[in-house]
C-alpha cells in the first residue's frame, strides 16, 4: 500500500510541475495557442496520482498487490504512463518553438499509449482475480 501512495504522491508532484512549467514556458516564449502542454498536468494527475490514489484504496479492500500479475501491471502500467508523459512533453515544446515534431515522436507516443492499454488490461485482469479470491 506504502508504493502506491509514494506512486500517487509522485504523480501529484509531476503534475503540479509540469502545470508550472507549461504556463511559464508558453508565457516566456509568448506562446497562446493550443499545445499538448496545455493537457499534460491533466493526464499526471488524473492517469497518474488520481488513478494510483483509488488503486490504494482498492488495495486495502482487495490486496492488489497478492494478485500473479500485480508487479507487471505496475510496470506496464507506468512505463506506459511515463513514455506518454514524455512524449506529451516532447511534442508540446516542440509546439511551442515552432518545429514539427515528425513520425517517429508520433510513433514512439503510440507506443506509450499501447503500453498504458496493457496496464489497464492488466489492471482489471489483477482486479478480477482479487475479487474473486476475496469473501466479503
Amino acid at each position: 500500500m506504502e508504493k502506491l501512495y509514494k506512486t500517487s504522491r509522485n504523480y501529484l508532484i509531476l503534475g503540479l510541475v509540469l502545470g508550472v512549467f507549461y504556463r511559464e514556458f508558453t508565457k516566456f516564449n509568448d506562446y497562446t495557442d493550443f499545445t499538448q502542454l496545455a493537457v499534460l498536468h491533466t493526464n499526471a494527475l488524473v492517469l497518474g496520482m488520481f488513478f494510483f490514489l483509488i488503486l490504494v484504496i482498492l488495495e486495502k479492500l482487495f490486496r492488489l498487490s497478492e494478485a500473479s500479475r500485480f508487479k507487471l501491471f505496475y510496470g506496464v502500467y507506468n512505463a506506459g504512463l511515463g513514455l506518454t508523459l514524455l512524449l506529451m512533453l516532447i511534442h508540446g515544446v516542440l509546439t511551442v518553438l515552432g518545429k514539427e515534431s515528425g513520425a517517429a515522436i508520433s510513433g514512439i507516443a503510440g507506443l506509450g499509449h499501447i503500453l498504458l492499454t496493457a496496464g489497464f488490461l492488466l489492471f482489471f485482469s489483477v482486479l478480477h482475480e482479487r475479487i474473486k479470491a476475496v469473501h466479503f
